[in-house]
């Protein structure tokens, strides 16, 4: 039901995501989905990637802060209005997005990833809705 999503804290600075990229590269960890935000000094690199927990002790090794969050990967139609729809049912559940950002889109059908106030809650919320929602692995197979 969930996936492990990678955060990197990196320097904004030139060269450093570069830098992030090579080890994961190096180290044969792929990336699937990204989303970079940055403030004057720092970045926030989220990533999904086939193996997080590899990517979060090869980018330590190389002296990157890291964490790995439980997040879903929610699948909804590609027609307008569906993201609307499956965050209305959400919102019952009174949590909090803190984050979301687009995946990829199949032609039929777009992934968010998506991080909540309460985990739990949206796990309850997802189930008893029949929103359907992806593992890493299963993403990875697309």
């Amino acid at each position: 039901m969930t996936a492990k999503q990678l955060s990197v804290f990196i320097e904004n600075r030139k060269g450093r995501l570069e830098e992030v990229l090579t080890v994961l590269k190096e180290n044969k960890v792929n990336i699937i989905s990204l989303s970079l935000a940055d403030t004057t000094e720092y970045g926030l690199l989220r990533l999904i990637v086939n193996d997080a927990e590899k990517g979060k002790e090869t980018l330590a090794k190389d002296g990157f802060s890291t964490l790995v969050s439980e997040v879903l990967i929610v699948k909804i139609a590609h027609k307008a209005g569906s993201l609307q729809e499956m965050l209305k049912i959400l919102s019952k559940y009174d949590v909090n997005v803190e984050y979301m950002y687009g995946l990829s889109v199949d032609g039929q059908n777009a992934y968010v990833v998506l991080k909540t106030s309460d985990m739990e809650k949206i796990k309850q919320a997802v189930k008893e809705n029949d929103i359907q929602t992806l593992t890493t692995e299963e993403i990875s197979a697309l």
